[in-house]
């Protein structure tokens, strides 16, 4: 499976963000890409209000999202923020194409930092996995990362690559702590995690915003035995990796670590 990551610099209008999405699909699929992910808050970056740019999963922005996929026949994961019921919105992966047609909603919510993403997002209630081409694949979004149980669930639900969009916040020492914790939940799970993050502002003329996390780049493909694979650095760019799910299964029968849990003990 090709699968690639579009580390995009995302800007705050939908209908300007959708011209590249269609422009990296398309690109992708011509490099014979099946999946195509991109990063959380790809419909509009943070730091600006969320509420007046969230829509429903059947309105104009995903419906556009999901003729994309369809006509590159490929299936796109793509970050957007959906209304929620109680007045805030939800931080969204739509899921389309290829057969598919899901969403994600983050589970963990970015309170840290000083930043406090439940101020405005409701989180999300279950974990999701999908099918394509008899591979199952999980998702999770940036600060799920840091919770390794997420990942075993996925596991434990079928998944062999999980798929992790993200808009990184930026500061001391969080470069290391992203590519600390994406190599480590694949260990943990012992799947391909395939990162894919908001580019640095900064690398497209833009001021980084003062407390929203609006990316750093550094996009990965990490095997399940916690090598990375593939790279990015800071300014937008496309990565592509051929991922093979037999190393899934590999990295099992060599550290089976899930099987090997006590779940007896907290």
């Amino acid at each position: 499976m090709r699968i690639a990551a579009s580390q995009l610099a995302s800007g705050v209008l939908p209908v300007e963000n959708l011209t590249a999405i269609a422009e990296q699909t398309a690109r992708a699929a011509a490099e014979g890409a099946d999946v195509v992910v991109f990063p959380e808050a790809a419909m509009a970056r943070f730091g600006i209000p969320l509420g007046p740019v969230a829509e429903p999963l059947d309105g104009p922005w995903a419906t556009r999202v999901r003729a994309i996929a369809d006509s590159a026949g490929v299936l796109v994961v793509a970050g957007m923020f959906t209304p929620a019921e109680d007045g805030r919105v939800r931080n969204t992966l739509l899921i389309t194409g290829r057969g598919v047609d899901t969403h994600y909603d983050k589970l963990h919510l970015f309170d840290a930092y000083g930043f406090a993403e439940s101020a405005t997002v409701a989180p999300g209630t279950e974990p999701v996995v999908a099918g394509v081409d008899g591979v199952v694949l999980g998702f999770a979004t940036c600060y799920d990362v840091r919770f390794p149980g997420l990942f075993t669930r996925l596991a434990d639900d079928g998944a062999r690559i999980v798929l992790l969009p993200a808009s990184w916040g930026a500061g001391p020492g969080k470069r290391e702590q992203w590519e600390t914790l994406v190599r480590a939940r694949a260990l943990d799970s012992t799947c391909w995690v395939v990162a894919a993050g908001q580019a640095d502002p900064a690398t497209v003329g833009e001021p980084p915003a003062t407390t929203a996390p609006t990316g750093i780049g550094h996009s990965m493909a990490v095997s399940p035995f916690g090598e990375v694979r593939a790279a990015l650095g800071a300014e937008p760019g496309l990565l592509l990796v051929d991922v093979d799910p037999a190393e899934t299964d590999r990295a099992r029968r060599l550290i089976p670590v899930l099987a090997n849990r006590r779940r007896d003990v907290s």
